[in-house]
């Protein structure tokens, strides 16, 4: 049975392979649906924090603002996002996925999602409370973006 030690190098060598592979599918789809791969962070961050200002973005991409006017330029004329003024402050714009873009990544995820699903289907309640932990301790760590 592995120890500590060995379990952590195995860990750690699962996470950098999982990346890895979230990197170059993410590229793969980018490509297949027309955007850059980093447009498609974009996308992400919208869906995973609802509209945001194109500020917003920028703080939680660390890219200029100019940079991020570029990208949404970019997603808003591939159909996958739009701007709409704040309705509570009308000098705000909020950049807001489109349903129909959103479709159209949804159904290249479907099988990552699947499989997503039927690997946290196969764990029990406190193994899932583990992963999730560790997860979130990952996803707090220095360099990433704000929630």
């Amino acid at each position: 049975m592995p120890d500590g030690d060995d379990l952590r190098g195995e860990i750690m060598e699962s996470v950098l392979r999982f990346i890895a592979g979230v990197v170059v599918h993410n590229t793969a789809v980018a490509q297949r649906v027309g955007m850059g791969a980093s447009d498609l962070q974009f996308v992400s961050l919208l869906n995973l924090n609802g509209p945001l200002t194109p500020g917003q973005l920028a703080e939680q991409t660390g890219l200029t603002t100019g940079t991020v006017t570029g990208v949404i330029d970019r997603l808003e004329k591939g159909g996958f996002v739009h701007r709409v003024r704040d309705a509570g402050d009308r000098r705000k714009v909020l950049v807001t996925p489109v349903p129909e873009g959103m479709a159209k990544l949804t159904q290249e995820y479907a099988a990552h999602g699947e499989h997503t699903m039927a690997v946290m289907a196969s764990r029990s309640a406190e193994e899932l409370r583990v992963i999730a932990e560790f997860l979130a301790d990952l996803n707090a760590s220095p360099g990433r973006p704000p929630r």
